[in-house]
Formats: C-alpha cells, sequence, structure tokens
C-alpha cells in the first residue's frame, strides 16, 4: 500500500513522502526497505535514529532524528495492529464440511457452517454452534457445548460437560475441564482422590493460549468471565473464578477456590494461593507470590506480594547489603576502639 493511503486509513500525520509504497512490518532494528515499524516503548527510541525502515509511526508529540517518513498518532499500538490487518496475509479461512476421519457421536449437535477437521473426536451429547471451526485432532467430550463462531486450534481437549461462550478462541494444546487437584489422606497417609464433580464455564470472546490448562471445579463451575485473555502456560485451578476482561501473562497461575476481579492484569510467573479475592483493576507484578486478599485497584508486587511502591523500596534495599554489611562490620570496630580508648 501507498504510504499516504494508510496514514489516511488509520488517521496519522504524515511527514515524509507519502507515495511509498509499503510491503511489510518489522521492528525498528530487523526492519529492512519498504517496511514499517513503530515506536510505542521509549526504551528503543535511539533505534529510530538507525532503522533502515520506510516509515515509522510514532506518537504526536516525538522528538528526535529519523532517517525516514513518519506517522504521528494517539495510539501507536492500536494504530500499528490496524496497518497489520492492511498489509498481512489475509487470515485462514476453514471451509464449513467435516472431514472424513472425525468420530462424531450420533447424538451430537452440530449447527451450521461448522467446520470439523481431521481426527476430530465429538462425544454424546455435545453441542457445536453454528460457525464453529475445530481444527485437527480436537476433543470435545460428553455434553460439552460451544457457543456460536468458536475457534479450537488442534490438539485442543474440553473435557465432559464444559461449557464455552461465543467467539471463544483456544491455542494448540489447552486442555479445559480436566480434575482439579484433590486428594485427601487416608489413615495409612496414603492419598485418596477426591472426585471432581463440577465444570468449566467459559464466557465470551475469551482466548486462551497454547497449552492453558484449566481445571473442572470438585462441584460448581470454576467460571472464567467474558473478555478474558491468558497467554500461553497458564494454569486456573479447581472452582476459581476470573472476572470479565481480566489478562493473565505465561506462566501464571492461580489456586483453587480463589476469585479474581474484573480487569485485572497478572504478571507473567505471578502466583496467586487459594481460597483468596483479590478485587477488581488490581495489578500483580510478574513473579509476585499473592498470599492475602487484595482490595480493589491496588498495584501489587514481590513476593509476599504488596504495594508495589514498598516493595521496590524493599528491593533497593536488599541490594544494599553488602554495602551495609561493611559499613557495620567498620562501625563495631570503630565502637569497640572507642571503648577500648574509654577503659584505658
Amino acid at each position: 500500500m501507498k504510504l499516504a493511503d494508510i496514514a489516511d486509513h488509520i488517521g496519522g500525520v504524515l511527514e515524509g513522502d507519502g507515495s511509498i509504497d509499503i510491503c511489510g512490518l518489522s521492528s525498528l532494528s530487523e526492519a529492512s526497505a519498504a517496511d514499517i515499524t513503530f515506536l510505542a516503548n521509549r526504551k528503543y527510541a535511539s533505534d529510530v535514529a538507525t532503522t533502515s525502515a520506510s516509515a515509522v509511526i510514532v506518537g504526536k508529540d516525538w522528538e528526535g532524528d529519523c532517517p525516514c517518513a513518519l506517522l504521528r498518532v494517539d495510539d501507536v499500538d492500536s494504530s500499528y495492529s490496524k496497518v497489520g490487518v492492511l498489509i498481512s496475509p489475509p487470515p485462514i479461512v476453514f471451509a464449513p464440511g467435516i472431514h472424513a476421519t472425525a468420530v462424531i457421536a450420533e447424538d451430537a449437535t452440530i449447527g451450521s457452517n461448522v467446520y470439523i477437521g481431521p481426527h476430530c473426536v465429538v462425544e454424546p451429547q455435545a453441542v457445536i454452534g453454528n460457525d464453529c471451526v475445530l481444527v485437527a485432532g480436537v476433543y470435545i467430550g460428553h455434553a460439552c457445548v460451544l457457543g456460536e463462531a468458536c475457534v479450537l486450534h488442534s490438539h485442543v481437549s474440553l473435557r465432559e460437560r464444559s461449557v464455552l461462550g461465543d467467539r471463544v478462541i483456544i491455542h494448540n494444546g489447552s486442555v479445559v475441564g480436566s480434575d482439579g487437584f484433590g486428594y485427601a489422606p487416608d489413615e495409612n497417609g496414603v492419598w485418596q482422590k477426591v472426585m471432581q464433580l463440577g465444570n468449566v464455564v467459559i464466557g465470551d470472546d475469551v482466548e486462551l493460549g497454547a497449552n492453558v490448562t484449566i481445571d473442572r471445579s470438585r462441584f460448581g463451575s470454576t467460571m472464567i468471565g467474558n473478555g478474558v485473555k491468558l497467554d500461553n502456560l497458564v494454569q486456573i485451578a479447581h472452582n476459581v473464578r476470573v472476572g470479565d476482561h481480566t489478562v493473565m501473562a505465561s506462566q501464571s497461575g492461580i489456586s483453587g477456590s480463589t476469585h479474581v476481579g474484573s480487569h485485572v492484569q497478572v504478571g507473567g510467573q505471578a502466583g496467586i494461593v487459594g481460597h483468596l479475592n483479590i478485587g477488581d483493576r488490581v495489578v500483580i507484578g510478574g513473579k509476585s507470590g499473592v498470599t492475602k486478599d487484595i482490595d480493589s485497584g491496588m498495584f501489587i508486587s514481590g513476593f509476599p506480594a504488596m504495594d508495589h511502591r514498598k516493595s521496590t523500596k524493599i528491593k533497593a534495599h536488599i541490594a544494599r547489603l553488602p554495602e551495609l554489611k561493611k559499613r557495620v562490620v567498620q562501625l563495631e570496630a570503630e565502637i569497640a576502639a572507642m571503648k577500648k580508648d574509654a577503659v584505658e
């Protein structure tokens, strides 16, 4: 596309030659001629001056040297996403139909315009909504219900009685509805399995990354609200409830029976222990360990997780411990010398 056309589409202010042909997208450091790139993080501002791209999307107030055309916009990330839609290859479309190798129970209900790919299995009493796509090797367990326009990528497993809302996307290898981690020791100290009799209920417009695991409840339902986005390798334990539009980064996890509010942000590798209440719009920093209830609106980090400002101060002091130790040793020596002089 011509750069001028891109500027018109995203509502950007063009500085430079609008007749340039843009053929691809890349990062500032990896871009080549005919690529468009962007600066959303000030950390990479110095790369603008040396980029080989033909155009850079920047904020309206950005100042600096640039060897190519600029597009000034209000929201860099959003604008770059729009450009990606414009010039990227079209998305893969699966034509409706059922592959010959798919195994579908006679009493399963299949909606209209559904694609069921090679080696998929749909168990008895399952319901597949209109416009759903099951890519190769998907397993749909007994009495599962899928809403409309869901996309399940290869090797996704939905265990029995799981319920998905509309427009749910689940990426490769994720498992929804496996047994919760429930065991109790008998009189001999041998762990006996506690039956997990509930299910998983997922709302509308949810997206689960690759290898996400959501356990079904011991009783009732494990609940995932509307608009929730879970990164790869996220673990949700039994009887957890996650509120609407919460996001969780990779390798984070929530232990059993914890309730997480709406619009919560959880950083990578953060862990939340069981039976807690996390309020709305809480931000949890990466690698945090949450061990107590958190009020709405807080920004917490560290282990144990606490107010982020307090946590950063503690980390700063810990980094100074070697220096402080030397000072203490020195002060002890000076005090000992002063005591010796006083005695003499």
